[in-house]
């Protein structure tokens, strides 16, 4: 049974990517911070309540452990951490998926740790003027943390918490986000795409598109085949732009038939 910690002090980040990095900034005001990126390694940092690098024993001592890894990534993260996490720590995840992570840190963690998904909803690139008014998802998986993460993200961070699960999480997100994506990787391989002789309604459309431009290749694999509700949509999203295509390439023979059949009335 694991035993609910009453406060976080201390917060251990795997992985120190762009994201990484980006919970780093607003984290470490309210918390000590240790992380551990063989590929990125961390510096130390004595602003705020500091940041040290770590290696998996001093990551799995902290209060709570952020897998910031990509979501393939995800269960041999959890194999190095498991043997070091305490009674009543906290595990949560960061991936733009929450079925496949969710079932990995069930399996992966031992029954004493509590475990939470989540998912921020914005990137780098939509945080650049800050994180307050913006979405998070949290899905509570095991113990009672969730509530705690949720009102701190809320209150102190100024976030939009969303409460679900990730079934439901990963159905919304299947077309909210694996549209978004999907469409943005189509325009990007059709480029050069004007930037002079523009609409407003294109220049929100390029807009969301560079938003997600620079995310890293796995980011877009997860998005669409991390999620078993993302396939339905794509195929949805195929079947109707086909039948757009059918319909405008068919137009000028309606167009002429309704002309004829229009000359071929009495007068």
């Amino acid at each position: 049974m694991h035993t609910p910690r009453k406060t976080v002090t201390s917060i251990g980040i795997i992985g120190f990517g762009a994201f990484g990095r980006l919970m780093a900034h607003h984290l470490q005001p309210h918390f000590r911070l240790r992380v551990l990126d063989p590929d990125q390694p961390a510096q130390f940092d004595d602003s705020g309540k500091g940041l040290a690098p770590g290696d998996i024993a001093e990551i799995g001592a902290c209060d709570l452990v952020i897998l910031a890894v990509p979501v393939g990534a995800v269960p041999s993260a959890l194999a190095g951490l498991a043997p070091h996490l305490r009674a009543g720590a906290i595990v949560l995840d960061v991936g733009s998926v929450k079925i496949a992570p969710a079932l990995a840190m069930q399996a992966g963690l031992p029954d004493h740790v509590e475990i939470v998904g989540t998912h921020p909803l914005f990137g780098p690139q939509s945080a650049r003027k800050g994180i307050r008014g913006l979405k998070i998802a949290i899905c509570p998986i095991r113990g009672r943390s969730a509530g705690r993460i949720a009102a701190f993200l809320h209150r102190v961070l100024g976030l939009d918490v969303i409460m679900t699960t990730p079934d439901a999480h990963d159905r919304e997100v299947a077309l909210a986000q694996g549209l978004t994506h999907l469409i943005a990787k189509i325009l990007v391989q059709m480029e050069p795409l004007p930037r002079r002789m523009t609409t407003a309604s294109f220049d929100l459309l390029m807009q969301a598109t560079e938003m997600v431009r620079y995310d890293a290749p796995n980011v877009f694999l997860a998005i669409e085949r991390g999620n078993p509700h993302a396939r339905a949509v794509r195929d949805r999203f195929f079947a109707l732009a086909e039948e757009m295509r059918l319909h405008l390439d068919d137009a000028p023979r309606q167009a002429l038939e309704v002309a004829k059949d229009e000359a071929m009335q009495p007068a």
